[in-house]
């Protein structure tokens, strides 16, 4: 069961792929005509709305984790 859960989601990521670099014309466009500093404004602002999900995710994983080691006692 978990075979085939692992290969489905393989196989997803592996199909989806190819468009998912073609998602966002918008900041490609932006980028091409802009300067350098325009591109370095969008990689930061780019950075720092990818640092919150992060953050969440360890949050999450380290309250489960403390639910768990609080239980085995």
């Amino acid at each position: 069961m978990y075979k085939k859960r692992v290969l489905v989601l393989f196989l997803l990521m592996f199909f989806t792929s190819k468009f998912s670099f073609s998602q966002c014309a918008m900041c490609k466009a932006v980028v091409e005509n802009g300067d350098s500093s325009m591109a370095e404004g969008i990689n930061n602002g780019i950075t720092y709305l990818m640092v919150f999900p992060y953050l969440l995710v360890g949050l999450l994983l380290f309250v489960i984790y403390r639910y768990k080691k609080i239980n085995e006692k």
